[in-house]
């Protein structure tokens, strides 16, 4: 499954570089934000050539990012990577209304945040100030 995301640029954070059982490998985690009404912010990993491309773009740029989730397990932790397969400067593209996630069969709005007091039952003796975990 691939999904994509307009997001901005926040920090790009150091080079990793290393001898694998394949050869040489290359890293570099960088974070971006999401837009809307929570913006939420997300760590990805560029892999090999993808490191080049994620150097090409400064700190509050734009981007429209295609990415693939992938999780593993070791040692008995399992570890999830949000890996881009694809970056553009999303200068040129059109900014989605709201917070969107696609992938190639369907277009979905993410949920916004219900207030708390409307998703309370109607038990008068609830206090509303309890949080539900």
């Amino acid at each position: 499954m691939s999904l994509e995301l307009t997001c901005t640029l926040i920090q790009l954070l150091p080079e990793q570089k290393g001898q694998g059982k394949n050869g040489e490998w290359i890293k570099q985690d960088f974070i971006v934000e999401t837009s809307g009404e929570y913006p939420k912010k997300i760590a990805m990993s560029a892999w090999g050539d993808m490191v080049g491309k994620i150097n090409s773009f400064a700190p509050s740029s734009s981007l429209k990012i295609a990415f693939r989730l992938e999780s593993r397990e070791y040692n008995g932790r399992w570890y999830t990577d949000v890996r881009p397969w694809k970056i553009e400067n999303a200068a040129g593209a059109q900014a989605p209304a709201g917070n969107t996630t696609t992938n190639a069969y369907a277009t979905t709005q993410q949920p916004t945040m219900a207030p708390m007091a409307a998703m309370s039952n109607n038990d008068s003796s609830s206090d509303k100030d309890d949080l539900p975990f």
